[in-house]
């Protein structure tokens, strides 16, 4: 499984934002699932990073998210932590412009006269 981390990519940025940067273990996805959540979000960081992060929780819910052994108890909040994670990205993204407006500029139409336009 490829797994390389180049913060000037698009996967290395979707890496930074669900720290799945190298470690010794090595890396929870692969580049190509990485490149494949960019593809289905044509190439968004933020929605690919959602996908990511929606997969990756997925892979915790058959595990417990509390535990009892005699007085001790815990309770997991991965999977709370990741879709809170999951939906602050997919809000970022739907409240970025599309594109952005600008305005021409007309200062230079005061140069010409009629008489010169007419010729």
């Amino acid at each position: 499984m490829a797994c390389t981390y180049d913060i000037t990519t698009d996967r290395g940025k979707v890496r930074l934002i669900i720290n799945d940067t190298a470690s010794p273990t090595g890396c929870i996805f692969s580049d190509l699932e990485i490149d494949t959540f960019l593809a289905m979000h044509a190439g968004s960081v933020n929605l690919a990073a959602a996908e990511a992060l929606g997969a990756w929780a997925a892979k915790y819910t058959l595990l417990p998210d509390s535990e009892k052994i005699g007085d001790y108890a815990y309770t997991q909040k991965i999977i709370a932590n990741m879709n809170k994670l999951k939906t602050e990205l997919e809000d970022k993204e739907a409240k970025a412009p599309i594109l952005e407006i600008s305005e021409p500029d007309l200062s230079g139409l005061g140069d010409t006269t009629v008489g010169e336009d007419l010729e």
